[in-house]
């Protein structure tokens, strides 16, 4: 952002950008999930370990079948109490529950099903999740460009803003013909502005 804007002969820091995205990034984020359609019905999960001020915290993801990101929760733990709350936040305001859920082998998952979705049996398998397994590559990458999270509370705000801004850009170019890629990204750019706010901008 800032060499963006340098670009167009403004001169902002690091520093001054950061409390725009504090301030600015979760309304955003929050009016593109009440946008959002209706959810895929085939859920993945996984959980990833970060490490926070060194303390060992899990990043816990459900991704859809359509790699859409539905919700990131840092808890410090991965047991049955830690697997419920995220189908708690994952089902609070559905109309319907998913027909399958996919995870890896922990039992944990198992058991918030049993509780919370007795109908629905789960998938599990080490390759079965690779969607999700995917999907952290770019909280990896998020995570090495800010040098570690500086705190669960701060990467709890970062992701749950990231997440749902990604789901909008993150249009799989490499599986689309380059017309329906950019006929998407003019969507994206569309709603974005719409979210925004943004009017055009005669830059000098």
């Amino acid at each position: 952002m800032e060499e963006i804007l340098a670009e167009r002969g403004v001169g902002v820091s690091d520093e001054a950008v950061r409390p725009w995205c504090l301030k600015f990034g979760a309304p955003f984020a929050k009016n593109l999930g009440d946008r959002r359609g209706r959810l895929g019905d085939i859920w993945h999960l996984d959980e990833m370990f970060v490490s926070i001020r060194g303390e060992q915290h899990y990043l816990w993801r459900a991704v859809d079948q359509d790699g859409e990101v539905l919700d990131i929760r840092v808890q410090k733990r991965r047991d049955t109490c830690a697997a419920q709350r995220c189908f708690h936040k994952l089902l609070k305001g559905l109309p319907y529950v998913p027909c399958t859920v996919v995870t890896d082998r922990l039992g944990s998952y198992g058991a918030a099903c049993r509780n919370l979705l007795p109908r629905v049996v789960p998938r599990q398998g080490q390759r079965l999740n690779n969607r999700a397994g995917v999907s952290h590559q770019r909280t990896r990458q998020r995570e090495r460009h800010m040098r570690c999270f500086k705190s669960p509370g701060q990467a709890q705000h970062f992701l749950v803003v990231h997440g749902p801004i990604n789901n909008l850009f993150g249009l799989g170019r490499h599986l689309l013909p380059a017309r329906h890629y950019r006929t998407r990204r003019t969507q994206a750019f569309a709603t974005w502005s719409e979210v925004t706010g943004l009017q055009e901008a005669v830059w000098p």
